[in-house]
């Protein structure tokens, strides 16, 4: 059995649909023409936004989410969970301050960037050094076992994820005219990727010993 917490998948699985099918929701119910590849996530949020609480509840929602998850990834190391619930957090504080009408807000800019940055950096802090007893067999593996490629793997998804972040920073910082594609293509792997640990972490627990 997983040490990992069957509640757990229910607060991974629900980060995306809050996040995607909050947006989903929130561009539809915008009276006017709203341009998901220039316009930012939080302009659904803002405080002029049509409907503005659809994006809101799915922003909330998302943090909350990344919270619960937090707390129910006991496999992971400390400096990995600290991060992922610092990224659950942010969203809620920048959900506190809303995007200000026409732009801008420092509070919630900065929320923003440390929810992105918190939640790309994380998997390559969420891997023990010694494997957890929970992962079963993986920590009997000799070297060059599961253990170092588990370690690989997360390195790669928190470079992918900085790679994603850098492109929507470029985007943020130049007004670049695919700022709410990149915004959302990071986001989305952000809030998918605590769904997969906790997917592995239950799967690991599974093997036979």
């Amino acid at each position: 059995m997983s040490a990992v917490p069957r509640w757990a998948l229910l607060s991974a699985a629900g980060a995306p649909l809050f996040l995607i099918g909050g947006w989903t929701l929130a561009q539809a119910a915008q009276s006017d023409e709203f341009d998901p590849v220039r316009q930012t996530i939080s302009a659904l949020a803002a405080a002029d936004a049509d409907q503005r609480w659809i994006m809101t509840v799915g922003l909330a929602g998302l943090g909350i989410c990344h919270l619960a998850t937090a707390l129910g990834l006991v496999v992971a190391a400390p400096a990995g969970r600290g991060l992922l619930a610092l990224g659950g957090l942010a969203t809620l504080v920048l959900v506190a301050f809303p995007q200000h009408p026409g732009g801008g807000s420092t509070t919630h800019v900065v929320a923003a960037g440390v929810a992105f940055v918190a939640l790309a950096v994380w998997p390559a802090l969420a891997v023990p050094r010694r494997a957890a007893p929970s992962l079963g067999r993986a920590r009997r593996d000799p070297p060059g076992g599961s253990a170092p490629r588990v370690r690989w793997t997360a390195l790669a998804v928190t470079a992918a994820l900085l790679g994603l972040l850098g492109w929507f920073a470029v985007e943020f910082f130049t007004d670049g005219a695919w700022i709410g594609l990149t915004e959302r293509l990071v986001a989305a792997a952000e809030a998918v990727v605590p769904l997969a640990a906790v997917l592995a972490a239950l799967a690991f627990g599974r093997r036979p010993g």
